[in-house]
């Protein structure tokens, strides 16, 4: 292969709401933190241990305010985008480092209840139809196996 790649994929939890900063000119950009989880079994113990990885992300310009405008802490995402780690210096005068993902690619995975429903109406219709409200008649057979 030639080349080099630098890609991030991610499914996780918004961990705060998004902050944006506006710029002159018209561009913006939104950060906010994103938790992924691994869960698995202890061996020693047979108890489940759940731990979490914090990622900070960025969004840029229209993406970053179709985040602010329709994401809150806790929706569910789909992040595709690549890392950059970043320099400056502390107040302390000592440099510092972070690393982020920037994120290029996003799929809300949350489900929104309507504003206007009404309280009893607990059910939230999906974005995208599910497999049972998929007729038959939409499929179409062929060989493939998948």
């Amino acid at each position: 292969m030639a080349g080099t790649i630098n890609k991030v994929i991610l499914i996780g939890h918004l961990g705060d709401e998004v902050k944006m900063h506006y710029f002159e000119g018209g561009n913006s950009i939104g950060r906010f933190p994103l938790a992924t989880n691994e869960t698995y079994t202890n061996r020693q113990t047979g108890e489940k241990v759940t731990t979490t990885e914090w990622h900070n992300i960025v969004v840029r310009n229209k993406l970053a305010e179709i985040c602010e405008k329709y994401l809150t802490k806790g929706d569910k995402v789909y992040c595709e985008g690549r890392i950059k780690t970043r320099q400056w210096e502390g107040e302390d005068g000592a440099k510092r480092y972070t690393t982020e993902i920037h994120v290029v690619d996003m799929t809300f995975l949350s489900v929104k209840k309507e504003l206007n429903t009404p309280q009893q109406n607990t059910t939230s219709k999906p974005v995208e139809p599910t497999k049972n409200e998929i007729s038959s008649g939409d499929i179409e057979d062929d060989d493939l196996p998948f």
